[in-house]
């Protein structure tokens, strides 16, 4: 934009002014991943810093930021539908911007599209740019210019930026930005660029700052998490993050099984009681020939000897996975080999999709598409199979003593209950329960589902 920092200060300063003097509120929409979902509390940060209230109310913000996702068209398709609904709002508001960030904005074809036939919107911004957004929204307010952020990644990852954080008692913590793996369905490298990590020093200083603020629960996020290099592998960073200080469990999402290690497996079973005994391993298809074609570089017998080396080190350890339904040449057999990797690892939980074309990536380009009609006849007698699986595997809860964090209260089957997951990550529903929100409380399981389990207080004995 050829524009000095003195001019960018400048420019953000006189927004900000008019921001403030007019009161102005602002609307973050979220679609996607938990990246996007942390993505997002970073923009809540900077609009706030910029002079901006937040607001859970659309129709009384006068900036709205959609932060997309583009992982699959439905997700894309659903963004830009929204933003055709707020033409209507952008011309009844004076000062009224509208920004769209996340995956979908760092496509080409996307801003460009938006350039031409969304004249209302004020700006595109790609995510690995995020930190220019003061200066985009300044550059709307203050000269009415439209600005459109796409190619320009250099690599850097910005600290220091502000965050609005959801919860009191969990939050995400980006580790890693970006996926080298270029698998042949997925648009991710192309949106969020090549792998980069954040310094240890960096990420370990926020997880204990969270934590002496009273977060009991931290995710470490990367589109290829356990591909994190810095000044030390994945590993001896999650070995760090178990040592601080504190009351609280790590997560972490999303993994490949090429990244999984056995370094990373002994540091989970050593430190069990902060790191929770759950992993989350996409497997994508049960077929060879499928995961070649997807250019995923594992075949299924890595992947089985990774779910028993799990198993064997962490008893009880919770796995779930993604699965896509209808790949580019996937035959009945190839299908026949997912449900037969069912099975055998008997997940806890699989979040199954029908393969979606993604403009720009190698496998919207091969031939032998699969019908749409087969593809959902097949993700539902997988979900039909899964959904028998996840209950069998639930039932082995049943009288069993867990430790859960209580998120939130809930109305289900007509009562209140509370709400929170267990150290497996299963969601679970408490009844007669008087437990703080963010409080980790031990209960007994009475009853399970295929999704649910549900509880009461455990007694001091049965702790």
């Amino acid at each position: 934009m050829n524009t000095t920092d003195f001019e960018v200060r400048e420019l953000v300063d006189e927004a900000s002014r008019l921001i403030r003097d007019g009161s102005l509120m602002a609307h973050v929409i979220t679609f996607g991943c938990q990246q996007n979902e942390a993505d997002s509390e970073r923009i809540r940060g900077m609009l706030v810093a910029l002079g901006y209230s937040i607001t859970d109310k659309p129709e009384d913000a006068s900036l709205i930021i959609v932060n997309t996702c583009a992982v699959r068209e439905h997700a894309e398709t659903k963004a830009l539908s929204l933003l055709g609904r707020l033409k209507e709002h952008a011309k009844k508001r004076e000062r009224y911007c509208i920004g769209l960030v996340g995956c979908a904005a760092a496509e080409p074809h996307v801003a460009k599209m938006i350039k031409s036939n969304f004249k209302y919107v004020s700006f595109t911004l790609e995510p690995a740019m995020l930190s220019m957004l003061p200066e985009l929204v300044a550059r709307y307010l203050v000269r009415g210019e439209r600005s459109f952020i796409v190619g320009q990644d250099d690599g850097r990852i910005p600290e220091g930026l502000p965050a609005i954080r959801q919860s009191k008692h969990k939050a995400w913590v980006s580790v890693m930005y970006g996926c080298n793996n270029f698998c042949s369905y997925c648009i991710v490298p192309y949106t969020r660029g090549r792998e980069r990590s954040r310094r240890s020093e960096d990420v370990i200083n926020e997880c204990r700052e969270l934590i002496d603020s009273g977060v009991r629960e931290i995710t470490l996020l990367g589109q290829n998490v356990n591909s994190y290099r810095s000044d030390m592998d994945f590993a001896t960073l999650l070995e760090r993050i178990a040592l601080l200080e504190g009351d609280f469990i790590i997560r972490f999402m999303t993994s490949h099984p090429k990244d999984a290690s056995s370094e990373l497996i002994r540091v989970m079973a050593k430190h069990r009681g902060k790191i929770a005994p759950y992993f989350h391993l996409p497997l994508q298809s049960g077929s060879d020939s499928i995961l070649a074609a997807m250019n995923r570089t594992y075949n299924r017998e890595r992947y089985l000897s990774l779910v028993d080396e799990l198993r064997r080190n962490i008893p009880g350890i919770a796995i779930t996975s993604d699965i896509i339904v209808g790949f580019p040449g996937e035959s009945e057999e190839d299908f026949l080999d997912t449900l037969d990797m069912l099975r055998r690892v008997r997940f806890d939980a699989v979040y199954a999709f029908i393969y979606s074309k993604r403009r720009g990536t190698p496998a919207a380009e091969m031939e032998n598409q699969v019908p749409e009609n087969v593809k959902h006849e097949r993700i539902n007698k997988l979900l039909k199979i899964q959904e028998e699986i996840s209950e069998e595997q639930n039932a082995a809860y049943l009288g069993r003593t867990v430790r859960v964090l209580v998120e939130k209260e809930i109305n289900k089957r007509g009562q209140k209950m509370l709400s929170g997951r267990s150290d497996t990550n299963k969601p679970v529903h408490i009844t007669g329960a008087k437990y703080d929100i963010g409080e980790f409380a031990y209960v007994k399981i009475t009853e399970v589902g295929a999704f649910d389990l549900y509880a009461e207080p455990a007694g001091n004995n049965e702790i």
